[in-house]
């Protein structure tokens, strides 16, 4: 099949999906609504939610319905959540009986960990009621805090290899933000208040407003989730556009300027230049935070730092593709989504890890920059501007970074159009040291079920005059189970977008999913099964193919939470010109081959989980077993750890391979506030044994005191070279303006 004609089979796909769901004329259900309470004083915030006079003026919200393990039915406790505001303050109270308290679940205590494998409850607003973008908050019965930033309903790429961390699928959890929650325990089961100051949160102004909301609680005893606003097979709450409204909403400007200055000492012992000295450095900077609108925040920063960050996961690089590390700065994750544009984990226009860290990793430093970014009626806004100092050692010159980012969203329809610019420049001597793309995007709702989406892209770099174009269509149908999406995506031979990520440059590629969930009756204890098959191939500009991968598999989920996932694949490399994994050569050819592939998920509700994943099959001409899993483990909501391993046996025509990459997490939390955690890393294959380890003691949005301690021993240099650092930093943050 010719590249043209796999073009028109994905357009027919696309087409044929926005025939399917205009033809399907579902019944469009009302969604649960009720009128917000507006107090006078403020409630006590000390989780009892009982005993407090003020809470029982207020209706409370009692039906939920599970999507999980019965769908459609009554939650199988009881909950009341109560939700007002004051002329500062938003509140929500939630209490969730538990005929059996004892059994109640907390896994972890440290910020942002998951609260799906425990007993929780989370809410979600849609705060510019766009049925896109809003904010998520949850705790369980320990009162931890959980808070993330939603944009574009939660959604990813259907095909991408994004990493865990950073923005995962529009789900920035690394977004944090000022409130507080408090919970108390009891043979009632369990209940929490949250007090989020309107500061915290973006939204428009004006009389009545009208926000968007859900509710969630998970029971862990049951493997349950039940909603609110119920939702179909296969959805979660951040799906915005079903979430229920809240009315009555009067909202002023509440005012905002905080300053968050920090203070830095480091020492580091750089073996590799003289084992006997040691540096010592001291730095300051600082972030300002002004809300210009209530919806419209402009951040400043100055010496900008991240030594309290995690360090990247180690990977082995199996093949000749490049490998995507997510961006886990605090910086550059606020209002990430609104620069977002591209294809996730594969074409992505702008990647701001290129801001600060150099092609080998190495760090560069920031001298500051600017952002602003919100919204202005239905239109979202960013801006951004990064000045980074030169390093001469590396040859890299002082550069700026800067992105105009514009997209309106048309709210009834699910819809929006935008674009983006992006420049680097350089500020040395030269004047053709620069790379800008500009790029337009946008997506087209067909009712609830049905989307378009897309892109289309040009990059301008001196000596590069064409094919530097990339462009991207994607329709996709969602709805009740079913999952179906199909598409193409074209970078051209002279697409440079060096401020962006591309996992592979120059390509052609078709690509579809047809994916099921069902939930099949007197199967005995499976819960649901999901059947799918997806295809993804990827051409030269010679029409010759270079991967394609025909993935065939289907689910099998237990009411207990187990699951056991059954594949295979077909896949086909063209190799064009050698390349070497680990020194071995791949030569010259077509690969053709076939993998069984075999995942274990074990109930994450357990003191004890894991999950494996194992293939078995043909690899560049040879063969490959690949193992790969995590193990956890947890000693009350205190302790926290989790093994994780990639074991990888290549035996190719030309040399065999052995790569091990092990890392274990451990992490306990003496508060919600206070946490020490390590990750300690080591791969074969580079040789390198690293250890990072932090201690953690958080006041309001994750600033605080942080002592980080960073070793890196490396086999292959220097008989075992050991490279030490040690940072100690303290954060705090400035309230100048409350209202």
């Amino acid at each position: 099949m010719s590249m043209f004609n796999k073009l028109l089979f994905s357009m027919s796909i696309a087409c044929l999906l926005v025939q399917v769901t205009v033809a399907q004329n579902y019944p469009s259900s009302k969604r649960p609504n009720f009128n917000i309470s507006q107090l006078s004083s403020d409630p006590i915030i000390d989780g009892d939610v009982l005993n407090d006079e003020l809470w029982k003026t207020i209706t409370p919200i009692t039906e939920m319905t599970q999507i999980k393990p019965r769908f459609d039915v009554p939650a199988s406790e009881k909950t009341e959540i109560r939700v007002a505001y004051s002329k500062g303050v938003f509140y929500v109270a939630v209490v969730c009986y538990d005929s059996n308290p004892e059994t109640i679940v907390v896994s972890d205590s440290r910020r942002d960990s998951d609260l799906n494998d425990e007993d929780s409850f989370l809410f979600i607003v849609d705060t510019y009621n766009d049925q896109q973008n809003g904010f998520l908050f949850g705790t369980n019965s320990n009162g931890m805090e959980y808070d993330a930033q939603i944009d574009n309903e939660g959604q990813g790429n259907f095909s991408a290899n994004r990493q865990q961390g950073g923005v995962i699928g529009g789900t920035n959890i690394n977004w944090d933000a000022s409130w507080t929650v408090k919970a108390e325990t009891g043979d009632y089961g369990w209940s929490a208040e949250f007090a989020i100051p309107l500061r915290s949160l973006r939204f428009n102004s004006g009389e009545n407003q009208t926000w968007g909301i859900n509710f969630q609680r998970n029971i862990s005893k049951n493997t349950e989730t039940a909603y609110w606003a119920s939702l179909p097979l296969s959805f979660d709450m951040k799906r915005l556009s079903l979430a229920g409204k809240m009315h009555g909403l009067n909202l002023k400007s509440p005012g905002n300027l905080t300053v968050i200055p920090y203070a830095l000492m480091q020492t580091v012992n750089d073996n590799s230049v003289d084992p006997s000295e040691t540096d010592t450095n001291f730095e300051v900077g600082a972030d300002i935070k002004y809300s210009i609108t209530p919806s419209l925040t402009l951040d400043l920063t100055y010496n900008t730092d991240f030594a309290q960050v995690e360090v990247d996961e180690q990977q082995v690089n199996l093949d000749r593709f490049n490998l995507f590390f997510p961006e886990k700065r605090t910086f550059f994750l606020e209002n990430a989504g609104q620069f977002s544009v591209g294809s996730p984990g594969e074409v992505d226009l702008f990647f701001s890890r290129r801001i600060g860290i150099g092609n080998d990793g190495s760090l560069v430093p920031i001298i500051g920059g600017a952002r602003v970014s919100g919204k202005i009626n239905q239109t979202n806004i960013g801006l951004l501007s990064m000045f980074t100092e030169d390093v001469k050692d590396a040859s890299i010159e002082k550069n700026n970074f800067s992105v105009a980012r514009v997209n309106h969203d048309f709210t009834s329809s699910r819809s929006s159009v935008g674009g983006v610019f992006i420049n680097r420049a350089g500020l040395g001597d030269t004047t053709d040291d620069y790379n800008r793309v500009f790029a337009v995007d946008g997506k087209y709702g067909l009712g609830k079920k049905a989307q378009i989406t897309g892109f289309a892209a040009k990059s301008v770099t001196p000596g590069i005059e064409e094919k530097d174009h990339a462009f991207k269509l994607l329709g996709t149908y969602n709805w009740d189970g079913w999952n179906i999406n199909a598409g193409y995506t074209e970078v051209g031979e002279g697409f440079n977008p060096e401020v962006g990520f591309l996992q592979r440059s120059s390509f052609k590629k078709p690509e579809f999913l047809l994916f099921r969930a069902m939930r099949p009756k007197n199967w005995g204890s499976i819960l649901e099964i999901r059947p799918h098959i997806s295809y993804r191939g990827y051409w030269n500009f010679n029409d010759e193919l270079i991967t394609s991968f025909l993935h065939i598999d289907n689910h099998w989920v237990w009411a207990s939470g187990f699951e056991i996932h059954t594949g295979v694949n077909f896949t086909t490399e063209g190799v064009l010109e050698p390349f070497t994994i680990s020194g071995v050569e791949v030569p010259i050819d077509a690969y053709k081959h076939s993998e069984l592939q075999l995942i274990f998920i074990s109930n994450p509700n357990r003191k004890l989980s894991f999950n494996t994943r194992t293939v078995v099959g043909g690899y560049f001409g040879g063969d490959r077993i690949s193992n790969g899993g995590t193990i956890n483990y947890r000693l009350g909501d205190k302790f926290n750890s989790s093994i994780n391993l990639s074991h990888n046996i290549l035996n190719l025509p030309n040399g065999d391979i052995t790569a091990f990459v092990g890392g274990a997490r451990l992490s306990y939390s003496f508060t919600p506030r206070m946490f020490v955690q390590s990750l300690v890393q080591h791969n074969n294959i580079s040789n390198v044994t690293s250890v990072n380890a932090r201690f953690g003691w958080l006041q309001n949005a994750n600033t605080g005191l942080f002592v980080v301690l960073n070793v890196v021993k490396d086999e292959d240099y220097l008989d075992g070279i050991n490279n030490q650092s040690v940072t100690l930093k303290y954060t705090h943050r400035f309230d100048l303006i409350r209202k």
